[in-house]
């Protein structure tokens, strides 16, 4: 089990084995699950290796990197936070989750992040499917896009299951989009009208997806 110490040869090579067999970054040695969301200005990934953010550096002038995941004690978390120290990038931790309503509290405090956001930036969760298009979708709406430009950031292409719990989120920007869009902005919606505890009562979710997602590739 990590001990959550990366400072001696034997922590290290603990933490490796959490990330890639615990946090099942096994997976993510041939998959990033990368992706521009606005070019030039921010990416997208799965949690990403120590090379990985090294590249993106280098190849993109990144200089913040988003942890969508929030603190963890995993191998994964820690190595990828010492990479980002040894790199100099800014390291922010923003909490979402893939289940549930999206919090208007969390919603709000990312909009905040994002006015004083040094970029290029890259976000990661996990898997880069779920969390991460949440946020890639909220920051297009930030920067005055639509629910339709949201909505894209939520799809099979990058592992997203729509039909599963993780639907809640397509059902977020849906539900803007059928309540206020065109007549509020997205913040205004957030903050005056948003109504987390209907959403959720709302949302029904597929019975088998919801096993594929939840048991099988057991995101988070």
């Amino acid at each position: 089990m990590f001990k959550g110490d990366i400072g001696t040869p034997r922590g290290r090579a603990w933490a490796w084995s959490d990330a890639t067999f615990v946090d099942h970054g096994i997976f993510r040695l041939v998959w990033s699950n990368w992706a521009e969301v606005v070019p030039g200005r921010l990416y997208r990934s799965n949690h990403p290796h120590p090379w990985r953010l090294a590249a993106a550096q280098r190849k993109l002038g990144i200089k913040t990197l988003i942890n969508l995941r929030g603190p963890r004690f995993c191998g994964a978390d820690a190595l990828s936070r010492e990479a980002a120290a040894k790199l100099g990038l800014h390291h922010i931790d923003m909490a979402f989750e893939s289940r549930g309503a999206p919090h208007k509290e969390r919603i709000l405090r990312f909009a905040a992040i994002v006015d004083t956001l040094v970029e290029p930036a890259l976000m990661h969760c996990k898997s880069g499917a779920d969390r991460t298009g949440l946020a890639a979708g909220l920051y297009l709406l930030f920067k005055g896009g639509s629910s339709v430009d949201a909505l894209k950031q939520l799809s099979w292409r990058f592992g997203h299951w729509s039909s599963a719990r993780t639907g809640i989120l397509d059902a977020f920007f849906r539900r803007y989009a059928q309540d206020a869009e065109g007549r509020i902005s997205f913040l205004d919606w957030v903050r005056t009208e948003y109504d987390e505890v209907a959403l959720k009562r709302d949302f029904v979710a597929g019975g088998l997806s919801a096993f594929v997602v939840d048991r099988v590739l057991r995101r988070e």
